[in-house]
């Protein structure tokens, strides 16, 4: 339970990288394996995995050592995934049945579990059907053993400010604030830009975002449509008419994402008036990150370099994209944002709805948790009060009530 103010709490809930299971209930597959005499096991282990790895299953052991009653040992070795009907031996691959046939192999159909442990617990129950590997997580991303009372603080602050962005005079869009949580410096904001007679951002209203929603007072609103979500409606535009101009990519996150690289080519170009105002909100969200990856500026001498610096504080190197950095989403993202974000190196998602029809990281797939991809960024659900959604910010919106106890009741892509 992470508190925003004296009020309702704020629950900000950490989206794992598979699905939640109960350690009894892990979902399995069935695999082909044979007793094999231990004198053979590392010949067959050998040409296993040169010739059919398990490359999906690579947390299971390929072989089991049972002790029996006597004290005598049998070693059980996989030899592949088995078919959905266990007496067809003709789905087992040609090499395999060599290999039976060669060592005269005494095959069986068992299960093992599909994925690997998140914690001793389902360890414990896996290694009861077949031995697997548990390896604890070595990273350590800020938020996900919880939160401090400042942190979730600035968290809620940051949702805040992108509940306020996404609303437009009578239609609802998705919003997106990138963070530098080591400076609670606010990096890009953006919405959804579709459609472009979408009304820009004004900046001004926003800037002391904290302070406005804050002292915000309770409002009625007209009705406002969820339709407007191009994550929720990833196609949608391409039934409607356009106004003027319109791009079917311009997503909120996307559009952030372009909005700081814009602002990386302003602040390092090497120009003398390119500082960007700045937007800090209370004390910094988290501990120095490690080191980013950075491109240095060169500066020769000290005139230069009062040059750069008059009239803003920043640090004289480049950030390399949006590593460390967080992002703030009213909506689960599609996979095609969510994608964008790990190419972006981010850190850490935060998001207030789920996406039930196309949302990547959660509710139909879990990009995060994808082994394939050479990065992974921690995702948060920011389960929100109805008194934040009161108060002329998004009075339509399901409360956090509605976000967990009855799912079908979160906006999905159609008016309520």
């Amino acid at each position: 339970m992470n508190y925003f103010d004296d009020h309702e709490p704020w629950e900000i809930v950490h989206i794992p990288d598979k699905p939640a299971f109960h350690p009894h209930q892990q979902p399995t597959v069935k695999v082909y394996a044979a007793v094999i005499d231990p004198k053979h096991a590392n010949t067959l282990i050998r040409k296993l995995n040169q010739t059919l790895p398990l490359e999906n299953l690579r947390h299971v052991k390929r072989v089991r050592k049972q002790q029996l009653d006597g004290g005598s040992t049998r070693l059980s070795m996989i030899l592949c995934l088995a078919g959905e009907n266990d007496s067809q031996l003709d789905v087992i691959p040609q090499e395999v049945v060599n290999l039976i046939e060669s060592y005269q192999l005494e095959t069986f159909t068992t299960n093992v579990c599909r994925y690997a442990p998140l914690s001793k617990e389902e360890w414990v129950e896996q290694c009861k059907l077949w031995p697997t590997s548990f390896h604890p997580t070595t990273y350590n991303i800020n938020g996900i053993t919880g939160f401090s009372k400042e942190e979730s603080h600035s968290v809620c602050t940051f949702m805040k400010l992108a509940l306020d962005i996404a609303k437009t005079e009578r239609q609802i869009v998705n919003a997106a604030v990138i963070v530098d949580p080591s400076t609670n410096e606010v990096i890009a904001r953006a919405r959804d830009q579709v459609n472009f007679c979408s009304r820009p951002i004004n900046h001004e209203v926003t800037k002391n975002h904290d302070n406005m929603l804050l002292n915000s007072s309770v409002t009625k609103e007209p009705k406002l449509l969820y339709d407007g979500v191009s994550c929720l409606n990833p196609w949608l535009w391409s039934s409607q008419q356009p106004c003027d101009s319109w791009h079917p990519l311009r997503h909120a996150a996307i559009v952030a994402i372009e909005d700081s690289a814009a602002r990386d080519r302003n602040l390092f170009s090497g120009g003398r008036n390119n500082c960007f105002e700045i937007d800090r909100v209370g004390p910094a969200l988290t501990s120095p990150s490690k080191k980013q990856k950075t491109e240095s500026m060169h500066v020769n001498d000290h005139e230069e370099l009062n040059s750069h610096t008059n009239g803003c504080n920043l640090e004289l190197s480049r950030p390399y994209l949006c590593t460390g950095y967080d992002i703030y989403l009213i909506w689960e993202p599609c996979a095609m944002c969510a994608m964008a974000l790990v190419h972006q190196r981010i850190k850490r998602i935060f998001y207030a709805f789920p996406n039930e029809k196309a949302g990547a990281l959660g509710s139909v797939h879990r990009l995060q948790g994808e082994k394939s991809l050479n990065h992974h960024y921690a995702v948060f659900q920011v389960l929100l009060p109805q008194e934040s959604l009161n108060g002329g910010v998004m009075p339509l919106i399901a409360s956090k009530s509605d976000q967990t106890k009855n799912p079908s009741n979160v906006p999905n892509g159609t008016g309520p």
